[in-house]
């Protein structure tokens, strides 16, 4: 698993990585687990519908981060999660100080090991992550990115067992 991570890192901050448009962080909790993040983001080239006041943009998110379990049915572990995630967001066009949003996504996750406590097992080490949030921009130049994510993660019944978990989380972006 250490030379997963070592080559995601390396894929992530080799190349154009001066082209990062920002970082994020997270943390938050599901049934017997805590979970922290850590990303890098990069903008859409272009944003969509964007006559009126609002528009459609969003950004790549790629993330590394652990989930803690905590079950009093034992065997808790420490899950480590890769993901890479397409973020969709309905947002004001020309934003005031405070700028609302809301936002969609699926993305893909490998974590490892494939299970976080006696009682809850995920089939495999591939995972899809979809969530929903929503939060506001901050800032005199809309630099300071707040939200809240609901996030469920499951192999989508690609192999079984197939619990998923559901997950509440606070989101941080700091856009450059």
């Amino acid at each position: 698993m250490i030379m997963k991570l070592v080559c995601w890192l390396f894929l992530l901050f080799s190349g154009s990585v001066w082209a990062v448009d920002g970082i994020s962080v997270e943390a938050g909790n599901g049934k017997a687990t805590n979970t922290g993040r850590a990303g890098a983001i990069w903008n859409f080239d272009h944003p969509w519908f964007t006559e009126g006041s609002w528009q459609v943009a969003g950004f790549w998110e790629a993330m590394a981060g652990t989930w803690r379990g905590h079950s009093s049915y034992g065997d808790n572990q420490t899950v480590t999660d890769l993901g890479l995630t397409p973020v969709f967001r309905f947002e004001q066009k020309l934003p005031s100080s405070v700028a609302p949003y809301f936002e969609g996504a699926i993305g893909f996750h490998l974590i490892s090991p494939a299970f976080i406590n006696a009682q809850r097992r995920f089939g495999s080490s591939f995972q899809f992550g979809d969530h929903i949030g929503a939060g506001v921009r901050l800032g005199d130049h809309q630099q300071y990115d707040l939200g809240y994510r609901f996030q469920h993660l499951s192999n989508g019944g690609l192999k079984q067992p197939n619990q998923g978990i559901n997950l509440n989380e606070v989101h941080f972006i700091y856009h450059f």
